[in-house]
């Protein structure tokens, strides 16, 4: 059964990256050992954006037949080819005969990789400025191997062809232009115009995948209201951003560059649609699994940026607009959203060979690659959103808080409860763009106005009258500290739980808890878990936080508890005592305390996987 290749060996998930060298960015014609350097980053990507095994292949050959039969070749062992810095037309008659002949996608990346981030750019760009793409005209410059790509991907858009006027390096594009190879020929116009000059007065869109400078600030100036630049040529751009708003401060410009803003990257790309298409034995990557790329590419960078996502991006998430039309590389929500819509089109398209039976199992799986703790929260999350807990977040004006919240929302995973001042709150949600109102999605406390707050200030006042706290000062912190608040509300009721300590000492913290909070009855002392997530998995360690020098009983003790905290992660605990020693090579006085922990924790519950004393090395 030859289908079985993809689950039974390594084939399902490895992609040959296939250059002859003759086109590389920047560099041009410059021999496949010269571009091995390039084609082994391109394999890194596909690791570390999506977790796709990569042989980069480099082919000293230039004829295209020869170097189609050496790469078909190579079906047995691969899922999937991209090709990459072949020169067009030679890549045009490659990519189609090698599609005609294989039965795995082959992707050049150079024409859809492109074409795909130019067009979620320029559906949202026209978002933007509020155009129909079905009524703008299109003046390109550039008819190679990624322009023509991007020029189809703008008709399967809705771009009339009729409104696409061309020019390359040898002026425009018009019928009965002797050069023109057939894949150009498509996009010959019956116009009398000669120059990039004159085809982008009035125009809409520019799309320039071409050379650096040959867009003028006049070219610009000529363009309609509104107007959509992309200059992708690298590592100068057709024109400096700078210089096109100079002239048009209305207009939206993209660059290929990362040091200005909407950059076309093909890292928005490729790793993602090649995990989707593997992930479902795709016999070739279609056009309906392009343009689902497109709408999600496009559609993510609409969306509200959660915390995670914020990081992307330094800390402070952009907001759609100008300046921010499309994702940048390294936003870690394109990995689950786009193979997600790939494979998807895949199944609908009818190319899917192995299609995913449990699409919300598939997201769930994708979310496990990007964020290392989703297996271990997933039967929390699950019993949260069975039945929704009122969680109060006592720092609810912090924006970490307000995306985490945003996140709970959508997920339907707790009733947020938010500790604040309105104003501020309402104020910080409106900056980072995020779609969250008072009373519809969360409850806003404010202790200032609240009419609970004498019934707070007296509570407290009289669990902490005997340790000197008067009225007027238990009035004065039940006023100012939020993490007391957050505690008297789980004390009445109030609140299920409570997530503190985004700001402010840890130890402060605590000690609010412990004068509202009893202990669990047989419990001596509280104690802090923390976990750490990596490629294994999980490690929890106790005690971080609290305990200096914790009694055996104490260690015992918490062991116990941090044990069963483990169950409700649906997880066996596997427990080490950690010492200097060990197994009995030092009588110290840590090891003889451990030693007695490890009794006490097996006579509690002897059937508990738990060993020691041992060194943290040992351990791990």
């Amino acid at each position: 059964d030859p289908s079985s290749a993809a689950t039974l060996t390594a084939r399902g998930n490895l992609v040959a990256v296939i250059s002859n060298g003759t086109a590389v960015l920047g560099l041009g014609a410059i021999g496949p050992l010269a571009a091995k350097p390039v084609m082994e980053g391109k394999a890194v990507l596909f690791q570390k954006f999506a977790g796709i095994d990569v042989f980069d292949i480099e082919i000293d050959e230039r004829d295209p037949d020869k170097l189609v039969d050496i790469i078909a070749s190579l079906e047995p062992t691969f899922g999937g080819i991209n090709l990459e810095d072949i020169k067009a037309p030679e890549c045009f008659i490659v990519e189609r005969k090698l599609r005609e002949r294989m039965r795995i996608p082959v992707f050049h990346d150079d024409q859809h990789g492109t074409s795909i981030i130019v067009g979620a750019a320029v559906l949202n760009a026209l978002l933007v400025v509020g155009k129909d793409i079905a009524s703008v005209r299109v003046a390109a410059s550039g008819a190679g191997a990624a322009g023509i790509a991007c020029l189809d991907m703008l008709v399967s858009l809705g771009v009339k062809p009729e409104h696409i006027l061309v020019s390359d390096k040898n002026g425009v594009l018009y019928q009965g232009r002797p050069d023109l190879d057939p894949q150009g020929a498509r996009y010959a116009r019956d116009t009398a115009a000669r120059t990039l000059a004159e085809i982008i007065v009035g125009a809409d869109v520019f799309l320039g995948v071409s050379a650096g400078g040959v867009l003028r600030p006049e070219m610009v100036a000529s363009m309609a209201a509104r107007p959509i630049v992309l200059a992708l040529a690298n590592p100068t751009p057709e024109i400096q951003p700078d210089a096109a708003r100079a002239v048009r401060p209305d207009c939206i410009i993209a660059t290929g560059r990362s040091d200005f803003p909407n950059q076309v990257n093909n890292a928005l790309c490729f790793p993602y649609i090649f995990r989707g298409a593997l992930d479902v034995s795709a016999s070739t990557i279609n056009e309906a699994m392009k343009v689902a790329c497109v709408r999600a590419i496009a559609k993510l960078a609409r969306r509200e940026a959660s915390d995670v996502a914020a990081r992307a991006y330094g800390g402070k998430a952009p907001h759609f607009g100008p300046d921010y039309i499309i994702p940048t590389p390294f936003d870690p929500r394109l990995l689950v959203e786009l193979a997600t819509a790939v494979a998807q089109a895949a199944m609908d398209s009818g190319v899917a060979t192995r299609p995913i039976e449990d699409m919300v199992a598939y997201r769930e799986r994708l979310s496990n690659f990007v964020f290392r703790t989703g297996w271990a929260m997933k039967p929390v999350f699950a019993r949260a959103k069975a039945e929704p807990k009122r969680v109060v977040y006592t720092e609810g004006e912090e924006e970490t808080i307000l995306r985490a919240v945003q996140t709970v929302v959508e997920e339907g995973l707790a009733r947020p409860v938010l500790l604040g001042r309105p104003e501020v709150i309402t104020r910080r949600i409106e900056r980072i763009g995020l779609n969250l109102q008072p009373g519809r999605d969360f409850e806003l406390v404010n202790i200032h106005s609240d009419p609970r707050f004498n019934d707070y200030w007296q509570q407290y006042h009289q669990l902490a009258e005997r340790r000197g706290v008067t009225p007027a000062l238990a009035k004065s912190l039940v006023r100012s500290r939020g993490t007391l608040i957050g505690a008297l509300m789980l004390a009445r009721g109030e609140a299920d739980a409570m997530i503190c300590g985004m700001v402010g000492r840890f130890q402060k913290k605590l000690e609010h808890l412990l004068e509202v909070l009893p202990l669990d009855p047989g419990i001596s002392a509280p104690a802090a878990m923390s976990a750490v997530a990596n490629d294994k998995g999980l490690t929890f360690f106790l005690d971080t936080h609290v305990q200096e020098s914790p009694s055996a009983e104490q260690i015992a003790e918490a062991t116990l508890q941090a044990s069963l905290r483990l169950k409700l992660f649906g997880i066996t605990p596997r427990i080490a005592l950690l010492s200097v020693s060990n197994f009995g090579s030092r009588n110290t006085q840590g090891a003889l305390k451990m030693r007695r922990a490890l009794e006490l924790i097996r006579a509690h519950v002897p059937r508990l996987e738990v060993e020691g004393e041992m060194q943290a090395d040992t351990a791990l």
